[in-house]
C-alpha cells in the first residue's frame, strides 16, 4: 500500500531526528531512485545541478519548468519513499510564483524541499527579511493545502565572494538559520561550510537538523553525527561519481581496451530489469 504524499513528508522529518545520520546520495532520474530503494535507503534526494546537466542544461534554474516537474513526477512516483527535491531558489520570480510552484511540487507527492537564499536574477543573497518572507510563504501554501513538506533552508552565505570574514560570515549564517528557523523552516544547510567548530556552532546555537555537503575538508561522518549534524548530502557528487565511470569507460574501449569490463560486469540485464519492475523486497 502506497504512503500519502503527507505520510512520506512526516516520515521524511523523522528521519532527521534519529541517532544516525541521515546519508544521501543525490540522484537525478527515477532509475536511480529506484536503485537506492532496493538497496534499502529510507529516502531519495534529487540534485538540481544533476538533473540540470543529465538534461544538458546548466545548473542554476536554465531547465524550465515544464521539463522539471514531469522529471520529478516520475522521480516520485516511481519509489514508495519520501522523496526531497531541490528546488534551488524557488523558480519564481515573485511570491505569487513561488506559492503556485509549492502547489504543484505538493500535487506531484514530494515530501521535502530545498530552497536556497541566492536570487537567480541578481546572483546575490536574498536579505534575511526577504527569504524570510518567501520561506513563510511555502508554509503558509502547505499549511493552506493542509500537508506538510519538510522545509530545508539552505543559504549561500559561505559561498558568496568578498562577504566577510569567516566570523562574519558565520554569524550571518546563524542569523539566518534562526530567522528561517522561526519562518518555519525545519532543517539549515550552511552549503560549503566545512570547518568542524563552525559547524558545531552552528548546531549548538540553532537545535535544528543540520545538513552538510560532502565536500573535501570536512570532518568524518562520526565527527559530524557527534557535533550535531543530522543529514549529509552528496550534492551532484553521486552524478560525477557516475560521469567518470562512463567517461573512463568510453575512454578505455575507445583505445580498444576493457572490453572484459563489459561481461565482468555483475550489473547485468536481469539486475536492472528486477529494480524496474521492484521485485527485490
Amino acid at each position: 500500500m502506497q504512503s500519502t504524499q503527507k505520510q512520506k513528508a512526516e516520515l521524511f522529518r523523522k528521519l532527521h531526528y534519529q541517532n544516525n545520520i541521515l546519508v544521501l546520495p543525490n540522484i537525478w532520474d527515477a532509475f536511480g531512485a529506484m536503485l537506492l530503494e532496493s538497496i534499502k535507503y529510507k529516502a531519495i534526494a534529487t540534485a538540481s545541478a544533476a538533473i540540470a546537466y543529465s538534461n544538458g542544461v546548466n545548473d542554476g534554474e536554465y531547465l524550465t519548468l515544464d521539463k522539471l516537474f514531469p522529471i520529478l513526477e516520475k522521480i516520485v512516483t516511481s519509489v514508495d519513499l519520501p522523496v526531497s527535491i531541490d528546488f534551488e531558489s524557488g523558480n519564481a520570480s515573485t511570491l505569487q510564483e513561488l506559492e503556485s510552484n509549492i502547489e504543484t511540487l505538493i500535487e506531484i507527492g514530494v515530501a521535502g524541499i530545498n530552497i536556497e537564499d541566492t536570487n537567480k536574477q541578481s546572483h546575490q543573497l536574498y536579505t534575511i527579511n526577504e527569504q524570510v518572507e518567501r520561506i513563510e510563504v511555502i508554509n503558509e501554501t502547505i499549511k493552506k493545502k493542509n500537508t506538510s513538506i519538510f522545509i530545508n533552508a539552505r543559504t549561500d552565505v559561505f559561498i558568496q565572494t568578498n562577504a566577510g570574514t569567516n566570523n562574519e560570515l558565520l554569524e550571518d549564517a546563524i542569523r539566518r538559520g534562526t530567522a528561517y528557523k522561526k519562518a518555519g523552516a525545519d532543517c539549515f544547510y550552511p552549503i560549503a561550510l566545512r570547518e568542524q567548530q563552525a559547524i558545531s556552532t552552528i548546531a549548538e546555537k540553532l537545535k535544528m537538523p543540520i545538513n552538510i555537503l560532502t565536500l573535501k575538508g570536512i570532518p568524518s561522518l562520526n565527527t559530524l553525527q557527534q557535533i550535531g549534524v543530522t543529514r549529509v548530502s552528496l550534492g551532484p557528487s553521486f552524478f560525477k561519481i557516475a560521469i567518470k565511470s562512463i567517461k573512463d569507460f568510453a575512454t578505455k574501449i575507445q583505445q580498444y581496451e576493457g572490453i572484459e569490463d563489459i561481461y565482468e560486469n555483475d550489473v547485468t540485464s536481469d539486475y536492472l530489469k528486477h529494480i524496474t519492475n521492484k521485485l527485490y523486497k
